[in-house]
C-alpha cells in the first residue's frame, strides 16, 4: 500500500503509487511506527526539496525526522504553498526570493518573513485558501494553478491542462468560475520571471 505523502495542488496529501519529481515538508507530521500522518503541517515553512541531494536518498517516514512529502512537479508544490529549499535547492531558492521580492515590491525579505505570508495566504482555517481570478486564465504566467469544481489546471504554454497525481491531461472544456490555487504572493513571483520546473506531460 502507497503511504499517504504525495501532495496534491489542494495542499491535500493523499496516497498513490505514483512517484513524484520533488520532494518536501511541512515539519514532523508522521507517527515513525506507524508510517501515518497525526497532522497536515507542524511549521510554517513548508519547503521543496530535491529527492537526492550529494548522494544521499533518506528513508521515507523512517524515523523522527521530517515527513517526506512528494510533488508531481515544482508547479504542484508552489499552488500547494511551498516555496524552495534554500539548503539543498540554494540557487532556485535565491532567483524564487529575488523574483518574489520584485514581484511584491519588496527588498532584503528572510524566508522566515515569505514564510509567513505564504502561511496566510494558503489557509483558510485548516482548509487550501482559493483566490479570485484578477486576469483572465490565458494571460497566467507559466506555472500558475487554478481550481474549477473539484479539479485543477495548471497554465503551461498559454494553455490550461488538467492535473492528475501522474501527470497533466488535456483539458476538455474551459474553464468556468475558476479560482486561482498558486498564492498570490508567489504569482506574482512568477510574473517577475521564476519559472518553476514543470512535469514532462505540460511541456511536451
Amino acid at each position: 500500500m502507497p503511504l499517504q505523502n504525495r501532495v496534491a495542488p489542494t495542499g491535500d496529501i493523499v496516497a498513490t503509487p505514483h512517484r513524484g519529481m520533488f520532494t518536501g515538508n511541512r515539519g514532523i507530521i508522521h507517527d515513525p511506527a506507524t508510517k501515518t500522518l497525526t497532522r497536515r503541517w507542524a511549521s510554517q515553512a513548508w519547503l521543496t526539496c530535491v529527492c537526492e541531494f550529494r548522494g544521499r536518498r533518506r528513508e521515507v517516514m523512517g524515523g523522527r525526522s521530517w515527513t517526506e512529502l512528494f510533488f508531481l512537479d515544482e508547479a504542484t508544490a508552489l499552488a500547494a504553498g511551498h516555496r524552495p529549499c534554500f539548503f539543498c535547492r540554494r540557487e532556485d531558492a535565491n532567483r524564487f526570493r529575488a523574483a518574489w521580492e520584485e514581484g511584491n515590491a519588496v527588498k532584503n525579505v528572510l524566508a522566515r518573513e515569505i514564510d509567513a505570508v505564504l502561511h496566510r495566504e494558503r489557509l483558510d482555517g485548516g482548509s487550501k485558501r482559493l483566490h479570485a481570478l484578477t486576469m483572465p486564465p490565458e494571460e497566467l504566467p507559466d506555472g500558475a494553478m487554478l481550481q474549477a469544481g473539484n479539479e485543477s489546471f495548471v497554465i503551461a504554454q498559454g494553455r490550461e491542462m488538467l492535473w492528475s497525481p501522474g501527470g497533466y491531461l488535456k483539458a476538455s472544456n474551459a474553464l468556468k468560475d475558476a479560482m486561482l490555487l498558486t498564492p498570490p504572493s508567489t504569482l506574482r513571483a512568477l510574473d517577475a520571471g521564476y519559472r518553476p520546473v514543470l512535469h514532462r506531460s505540460a511541456v511536451g
